[in-house]
């Protein structure tokens, strides 16, 4: 048998034998997983020296706008000329745009060239229209005045100079086609203007290919997964004030109201968080069918601004929304059957958290206290977003090496200009994968980290209320959270170092596993034989498995570490062996108790979800500077943060409850079955023949 806790939390005896009476939880204890705690640190710094890099090399302005034939981003202030609030790329030579989108051309896109504009030209109805080069050299013209006059300073041209705007090499290019604003890109509409066509054919213009290819080569261009991957960063940018509201402020709100109504109204709380959960979970559903366009006409649309209604764009992420839509079709069906069988289970739950509710009611700061790992979290994610927005758009811009004609007319040199006339492109090199993925890696660390803080200190509070008899003095310190977390701080930060990282650690191989595994998917390279899929799909179960018993192992570990001071690796074993030893005593009943409390984290969450998509569908975000490409990834970023902040503070009951029920089974244990210390309503609850033979049976 283990040594009694007894002398560890409650009453211990002195030297000479009498019962010691003063501090709950005074205990020989010493720092525990220094090695993981200096680890941890030395993870920081790494931290801060990567995302120093990134702040340094990125412009997040990159991963919304587009890039000019000199290389400069659109939108830039810094840039030569100042680019403030010319954030459209538009392509000048319609000839240099169809060559790109030939099936086996050379030329690319990238190598066409590219202006910055304050909006898309269009041709004119009786003449023809001239969108001209930035005006330097011999144009005296400053850059406002060259906005003002549309970009046209044709008339200003000097013969030689006109020679080469009728050969497509510039300064100044004829508008042929009408082009839409998709995404910060003048998209061709492969329509060219019969009117600007026979003008420029009468100036002997040279031929302009009209195939609907140059329509496909821009919008290739706007579709590619990086450009997608690109946008969703910046649509994370652009929503900010939705993560603050959504993501920090009303998940706050919606726990503490959840853990006051545990308070008051423990009984029909499961009720309903159950009724909320699916209420709310339909809501999500169908505002995914609305974006999607299934339900309705409020499809999410590429192009940004006024444009003909006729004319339509079609992008990745409409794509991606209805791929979520349809999984959440299938969630959903499978969370309400889920809940309708849970029902009668339900009262099991009811009866474990009145004791939740004791303990809260009890130790009232221990509402109170999430609110400061939910403030140092709210810190790090700041400057965590801030740092990721900056990395991914870290690569360098360099000119591409290109072989084809882009000759055009230099304003600077008075002359035709066909060396280093090729685009420019950001370049990413391989290091900077591996700081995005070491800054993601960092962020859920640091996560698991704060949680496991906050869940042990909870459980050094409630364990102080358990060993005291439930009474709240003189046994009880004044403060308990404050004296668990005091006992952390000290001693027990290495340890809870070691158990975030395990299940960080854990959770970046099932992501790459899974990356792995669609990969071969797509490749499709997946086993074939009845054995082969077997143990494919027995493989993920497992890991699977093993990531939910680490979980479950840890949290308890924390438990162990908070009334003990053991090291991570001891108290796991304490903690695996209490459960194993009364797995029939608590088993279904701490299930079922879970289950009510991850449905009060997804009510949260789901809340969160439900006002972001209402956010996003004003008019802020829905057109000009601020328009989002989609709601998918503001949406999720909001659901993980509301989810984080409710497992914060719902931490409050699960740990409650774990608590007193790991302690009740040491109590048991060492009273020969008969628990000593347990609070009354413990013992009505758990300690009742009957009722256990009713949770059990």
């Amino acid at each position: 048998m283990r040594g009694p806790l007894g002398a560890v939390i409650g009453r211990y005896p002195s030297s000479d034998g009498s019962t010691q009476i003063g501090g709950i939880i005074r205990h020989n204890r010493k720092c525990r997983d220094v090695a993981f705690l200096v680890i941890f640190i030395a993870f920081w710094v790494a931290m801060i020296v990567n995302s120093s890099f990134g702040f340094n090399k990125g412009n997040p302005l990159r991963l919304t706008y587009g890039l000019d034939y000199k290389g400069n981003v659109c939108g830039d202030r810094h840039a030569h000329p100042g680019l403030r609030e010319l954030e459209l790329t538009y392509w000048l030579n319609p000839n240099q745009v169809y060559l790109s989108g030939l099936k086996n051309s050379q030329f690319k896109l990238a190598n066409a060239r590219s202006i910055c504009l304050l909006d898309c030209p269009i041709p004119s109805e009786d003449a023809l229209n001239w969108v001209c080069d930035y005006p330097e050299g011999e144009i005296r013209l400053s850059v406002d005045d060259w906005i003002d006059r549309n970009y046209d300073y044709f008339e200003f041209l000097t013969p030689e100079m006109r020679n080469t705007s009728l050969q497509l090499q510039g300064p100044c290019y004829p508008v042929i086609f009408p082009s839409v604003n998709v995404y910060w890109r003048c998209q061709y509409v492969a329509r060219a203007s019969n009117v600007s066509l026979r003008h420029w054919q009468q100036m002997g213009g040279v031929n302009i290919n009209e195939d609907i290819i140059i329509d496909k080569s821009i919008h290739r261009s706007i579709n590619a997964r990086s450009s997608v991957l690109k946008r969703y960063m910046a649509d994370i940018g652009k929503s900010w004030p939705v993560l603050i509201v959504c993501g920090g402020l009303l998940p706050l709100f919606l726990s503490v109201i959840w853990l006051l109504l545990i308070r008051h109204f423990v009984a029909a709380m499961p009720w309903i968080t159950v009724a909320v959960f699916n209420i709310l979970i339909i809501s999500v559903t169908m505002f995914y069918y609305l974006k999607a366009g299934w339900i309705g006409n409020d499809a999410i649309s590429p192009i940004i601004g006024a444009h003909d209604p006729y004319y339509r764009v079609f992008g990745r992420e409409l794509n991606h929304l209805r791929a979520v839509a349809v999984l959440m079709t299938f969630i959903m069906v499978v969370s309400i059957l889920t809940s309708i069988a849970i029902v009668r289970r339900i009262l099991m739950a009811t009866s474990v958290l009145k004791v939740a509710a004791k303990v809260i009611g009890e130790v009232q700061a221990l509402i109170i206290f999430p609110v400061i790992p939910y403030a140092i979290l709210g810190i790090f994610y700041m400057f965590w977003f801030s740092a990721a927005f900056h990395l991914f758009s870290s690569g360098q811009i360099v000119q591409n090496d290109c072989n084809s004609n882009c000759c055009a007319y230099d304003l600077a040199s008075k002359r035709m200009n066909c060396d280093h006339c090729c685009g420019y492109s950001i370049r990413y090199t391989p290091h900077i994968s591996v700081a995005i993925f070491f800054h993601l890696f960092g962020c859920y660390w640091a996560t698991q980290f704060f949680i496991a803080c906050s869940s042990t200190v909870i459980a050094g509070s409630v364990a102080s209320y358990y060993w005291a008899r439930g009474e709240t003095s003189p046994e009880i310190p004044f403060l308990p959270v404050f004296s668990s977390m005091k006992r952390l701080m000290r001693y027990s930060l290495g340890s809870v170092a070691l158990g975030s990282l395990v299940v960080s650690f854990v959770e970046s191989v099932r992501f790459m596993l899974e990356s792995i595994r669609r990969k071969l998917k797509v490749a499709h390279t997946t086993p074939e034989s009845c054995m082969g899929k077997m143990t494919y799909h027995t493989s993920r179960f497992c890991w699977q498995c093993i990531e939910w018993t680490i979980r479950s192992v840890n949290r308890n570990a924390y438990i162990m570490i908070a009334i003990t001071g053991k090291s991570f690796c001891r108290a796991s074993v304490i903690a695996t062996d209490l459960i194993i030893s009364n797995i029939l005593r608590i088993g279904r009943v701490n299930v079922i108790g879970d289950v009510i409390l991850y449905l009060g984290k997804l009510c949260v969450s789901l809340s969160s979800a439900v006002f972001a998509f209402l956010m996003l569908d004003t008019h802020k975000y829905r057109s000009a500077h601020n328009k989002i490409s989609s709601p998918l990834l503001p949406v999720l970023v909001c659901w993980a943060l509301g989810y984080v902040v409710a497992t914060l503070f719902f931490a409050v009951v699960e740990m409650s409850i774990d608590t007193i029920i790991l302690s009740f089974c040491q109590d048991s244990e060492e009273h020969q079955g008969t628990a000593q210390y347990a609070p009354p309503l413990l013992i009505q609850t758990l300690g009742d023949q009957n009722e256990m033979q009713r949770l059990t049976q």
